[in-house]
Order: structure tokens, then C-alpha cells, then sequence
């Protein structure tokens, strides 16, 4: 399957980045602590804003907004200078991670706010902090605990302009549901395309289109995993064809399995 295109569009971008071979990129505090110097430097030469962060063993998640289409600059400038610094420092060589960065462009609000709950539970989910703004490596945990300092490249965040606001600190304390995060997958699959000025997601085919009545079971099967790859829900999808929730899942997870 070809690999998703890149977008550099200027605005709000999810981006994440792993180790090769799911390897451990911060070893110490003091990684950490260098690979957000070296953020907050890309940060001020390419005029990018940091709205959240968390920086766990094995990967990174960024919400960064840039102001020009200079993404695939910005991240180069992270991720190289970064594995330099790694290789240096720990005597090794080679690749430090796994490939290109994965970003995701972020169209609204609640796109927005469900990534910020999404990040800020990594270090529950992984076992690491028993509530968010626990682990100190999320922007969260620095505007909550005085000891620690929110990096310079994150004092316009919007996480923390509306941190006060009410509601927010107990929305964010919420995890998300199997179906938000379903949902959150899925917003991660739809086509951007611009419209004039404007950014917005490509409208998907009916689902009819995907399907007729004389489909032999596998051509079916091909057809579902089609229509959640362009960014159908599995809920809805079943909803169409009359079959249980749990049969969808069964299919789509029989072909990750592949």
C-alpha cells in the first residue's frame, strides 16, 4: 500500500516518532531533557508554536502548529539533530528511528482536545504515572506541579491558555472510550484537501459504493477493510451490512495479522 502524502500545510499537526525496532530513545532524564532544548530551538528558527507533548521511553508525541509550510523542515531539524546528539553520546551508529515521522493535520477543536486527552493518558496507559500531569514529561505535568518548568517553545500552548478555563483540567482527566479512540483512528484516515483557503476533509463515498449484492464473502471482507482505510467506521460499516460490531473486528484484525 502506498504510503500516505506528506502534509505540510501550515496549522496544527499530531506528530509521532518511534525508536528502530521499537527501541528505547531516551535512556535518562537527561535525554529528555536535551531533546526539548533541541525542540524549543527548531521551535524559534522555524516559527513553531508547542501545544503539547509527551515524551515516553520508546517515542514522542508532539501538537505543534507551524505558520508556514515548513513541517518536513522542522521535524528534520528535531529528529537529526537529536540522533546525533544520542550516537554521540552513547557510542553507537546508525538509524535511531524507525522511519519518517507520522503526522496528522488537525482540522477543529475537538480533534484538538481529544489528541490532548489522548496524549496525556500515554504515561497511565503505559503504567508510567497513575493520573495525568503525574509524569513530568508532558506539558501537562509542568503547568501543574511548580517544580517543574514549561519549556519556552510551549508558553503560547493552548493547553495552557484554556487550562483554567472550567471544565477543561476535568475533561482532560477523562480517558477516552474504545469508541473515541476508534473514532480518533479513523480521523487519522481522512483525506485533506484544500478548498480555496480552506483546509477540510475529503468527503468519503457512500457505502454503497463499496458493496453489491454479489460479493462473494472474501470480496466482502476486502470491501471492509477498504472502506475503514479511507476512513469509514467499523461501527458504521457494520450498521450497513447488518452484521455485529465483533464480526468487523474479527476481519480488520485477521489482516493485521497477515
Amino acid at each position: 500500500m502506498p504510503r500516505r502524502p506528506r502534509l505540510d500545510f501550515a496549522g496544527f499537526h499530531h506528530v509521532v516518532n518511534r525508536g528502530v525496532a521499537q527501541s528505547d530513545i531516551y535512556l535518562c532524564k537527561d535525554d529528555k531533557e536535551v531533546f526539548l532544548k533541541i525542540l524549543c530551538k527548531a521551535c524559534q528558527l522555524y516559527k513553531v508554536n508547542l501545544h503539547d507533548y509527551c515524551l515516553m521511553d520508546n517515542h514522542y508525541h508532539l501538537i505543534i502548529e507551524t505558520t508556514s509550510e515548513n513541517l518536513s523542515l522542522f521535524m528534520r531539524h528535531v529528529n537529526s539533530n537529536y540522533a546525533i546528539y544520542f550516537n554521540k553520546r552513547y557510542k553507537r551508529n546508525g538509524h535511531l528511528w524507525q522511519g519518517r515521522f507520522k503526522s496528522w493535520y488537525i482540522l477543529n477543536e475537538e480533534y484538538l482536545y481529544t489528541l490532548f486527552r489522548y496524549i496525556e493518558h500515554n504515561p497511565i496507559k503505559a503504567k508510567m504515572a497513575d493520573y495525568v500531569g503525574q509524569y513530568e514529561y508532558t506539558l501537562l505535568a509542568t503547568l501543574l506541579n511548580t517544580h517543574l518548568k514549561t519549556p519556552m517553545c510551549a508558553q503560547h500552548s493552548r493547553l495552557k491558555k484554556e487550562l483554567h478555563y472550567a471544565g477543561v483540567l476535568e475533561l482532560l482527566e477523562i480517558a477516552l472510550s474504545d469508541e473515541e479512540l476508534d473514532a480518533l483512528v479513523q480521523e487519522q484516515k481522512k483525506k485533506i484537501i484544500q478548498v480555496e483557503h480552506e483546509y477540510k476533509t475529503e468527503t468519503l463515498p457512500d457505502l454503497q459504493g463499496y458493496f453489491s449484492d454479489k460479493l462473494t464473502k472474501t470480496e466482502r471482507n476486502k470491501a471492509i477493510l477498504q472502506a475503514i482505510d479511507e476512513g469509514h467506521t467499523q461501527a458504521s460499516i457494520a450498521n450497513y451490512l447488518g452484521l455485529a460490531a465483533s464480526t468487523i473486528v474479527k476481519i480488520k484484525n485477521r489482516d493485521e495479522v497477515k
